[in-house]
Protein backbone atom coordinates (compact mmCIF):
# COMPACT_ATOMS: atom_id res chain seq x y z
CA UNK A 1 0.00 0.00 0.00
CA UNK A 2 1.34 3.38 -0.84
CA UNK A 3 1.50 6.57 0.99
CA UNK A 4 -0.75 9.54 0.16
CA UNK A 5 -0.10 12.75 1.15
CA UNK A 6 -3.40 15.20 0.92
CA UNK A 7 -2.77 18.97 0.76
CA UNK A 8 -2.78 22.07 -1.11
CA UNK A 9 0.98 22.14 -3.09
CA UNK A 10 1.98 25.83 -1.98
CA UNK A 11 0.99 25.54 1.76
CA UNK A 12 4.54 25.58 3.94
CA UNK A 13 3.99 22.33 5.84
CA UNK A 14 2.59 20.59 3.11
CA UNK A 15 6.08 21.48 1.36
CA UNK A 16 7.60 20.14 4.72
CA UNK A 17 6.26 16.82 4.48
CA UNK A 18 6.47 16.65 1.10
CA UNK A 19 10.29 16.92 1.09
CA UNK A 20 10.83 15.13 4.63
CA UNK A 21 9.20 11.80 2.96
CA UNK A 22 11.66 12.13 -0.49
CA UNK A 23 14.56 12.97 1.82
CA UNK A 24 13.78 9.66 3.99
CA UNK A 25 13.04 7.77 0.74
CA UNK A 26 9.24 7.40 1.12
CA UNK A 27 7.54 7.48 -1.92
CA UNK A 28 4.24 9.09 -1.93
CA UNK A 29 1.45 10.12 -3.75
CA UNK A 30 -0.02 13.50 -3.68
CA UNK A 31 -3.30 14.64 -3.77
CA UNK A 32 -3.89 18.56 -4.43
CA UNK A 33 -7.74 19.14 -3.03
CA UNK A 34 -7.56 22.55 -4.19
CA UNK A 35 -7.76 21.37 -7.47
CA UNK A 36 -9.81 18.61 -7.45
CA UNK A 37 -11.87 18.78 -4.06
CA UNK A 38 -11.44 16.70 -1.64
CA UNK A 39 -13.15 12.93 -1.78
CA UNK A 40 -16.15 12.96 -0.40
CA UNK A 41 -15.00 9.50 1.05
CA UNK A 42 -11.72 10.48 2.29
CA UNK A 43 -13.20 13.01 4.06
CA UNK A 44 -16.02 10.93 5.80
CA UNK A 45 -12.82 8.23 6.70
CA UNK A 46 -10.85 10.85 8.09
CA UNK A 47 -13.84 12.39 10.32
CA UNK A 48 -14.14 8.47 11.87
CA UNK A 49 -10.53 8.04 12.22
CA UNK A 50 -9.25 11.43 13.61
CA UNK A 51 -12.75 14.02 14.27
CA UNK A 52 -13.39 16.80 12.92
CA UNK A 53 -11.64 19.16 15.49
CA UNK A 54 -8.38 17.51 14.60
CA UNK A 55 -9.00 18.23 10.56
CA UNK A 56 -10.54 21.90 10.98
CA UNK A 57 -7.54 24.38 10.98
CA UNK A 58 -9.22 26.88 13.10
CA UNK A 59 -5.73 28.81 12.71
CA UNK A 60 -5.47 29.79 8.82
CA UNK A 61 -5.88 32.43 6.71
CA UNK A 62 -9.46 30.52 5.44
CA UNK A 63 -10.93 30.75 7.92
CA UNK A 64 -10.74 33.89 9.56
CA UNK A 65 -11.69 35.23 6.53
CA UNK A 66 -15.10 33.12 6.93
CA UNK A 67 -17.64 35.34 8.19
CA UNK A 68 -18.63 35.17 11.46
CA UNK A 69 -22.31 33.52 10.43
CA UNK A 70 -20.22 30.59 9.17
CA UNK A 71 -17.50 30.19 11.80
CA UNK A 72 -20.34 30.27 14.08
CA UNK A 73 -22.23 27.27 12.29
CA UNK A 74 -19.36 24.88 12.68
CA UNK A 75 -21.05 22.77 15.63
CA UNK A 76 -20.40 19.03 14.52
CA UNK A 77 -18.79 16.48 12.20
CA UNK A 78 -22.20 17.04 9.67
CA UNK A 79 -21.48 21.18 9.82
CA UNK A 80 -17.56 20.89 9.55
CA UNK A 81 -18.08 18.33 6.70
CA UNK A 82 -20.14 20.75 4.87
CA UNK A 83 -17.48 23.39 5.35
CA UNK A 84 -14.71 21.20 4.41
CA UNK A 85 -15.76 19.95 1.20
CA UNK A 86 -17.07 23.78 0.18
CA UNK A 87 -13.38 25.18 1.50
CA UNK A 88 -10.87 22.90 1.06
CA UNK A 89 -8.57 24.82 2.58
CA UNK A 90 -9.97 25.22 6.26
CA UNK A 91 -8.81 21.22 6.30
CA UNK A 92 -5.32 21.47 8.30
CA UNK A 93 -2.61 20.00 6.19
CA UNK A 94 -1.42 17.63 5.29
CA UNK A 95 -3.57 14.74 5.71
CA UNK A 96 -1.56 11.44 5.57
CA UNK A 97 -2.90 8.05 4.67
CA UNK A 98 0.07 6.00 5.54
CA UNK A 99 0.64 2.43 4.15
CA UNK A 100 -0.40 0.63 7.45
CA UNK A 101 -3.89 2.56 7.21
CA UNK A 102 -3.06 5.13 10.02
CA UNK A 103 -3.89 8.85 9.17
CA UNK A 104 -2.19 11.22 10.23
CA UNK A 105 -2.71 15.36 10.01
CA UNK A 106 -0.03 17.64 10.38
CA UNK A 107 3.13 17.58 10.05
CA UNK A 108 5.71 16.06 12.80
CA UNK A 109 9.20 15.27 11.90
CA UNK A 110 9.35 13.72 14.97
CA UNK A 111 6.71 11.44 14.94
CA UNK A 112 6.99 10.61 11.49
CA UNK A 113 10.35 9.02 11.67
CA UNK A 114 8.94 6.53 14.19
CA UNK A 115 6.81 5.23 11.38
Amino acid sequence: MTITLYGIPNCDTVKKARGWLQANGSDALFVDFKKGGVPPVRLDAWLARVGWETLLNRKGTTWRKLGDDVREAVVDAASARKLMLDQPSVIKRPVVEWAGGDITVGFDAGAWAKR
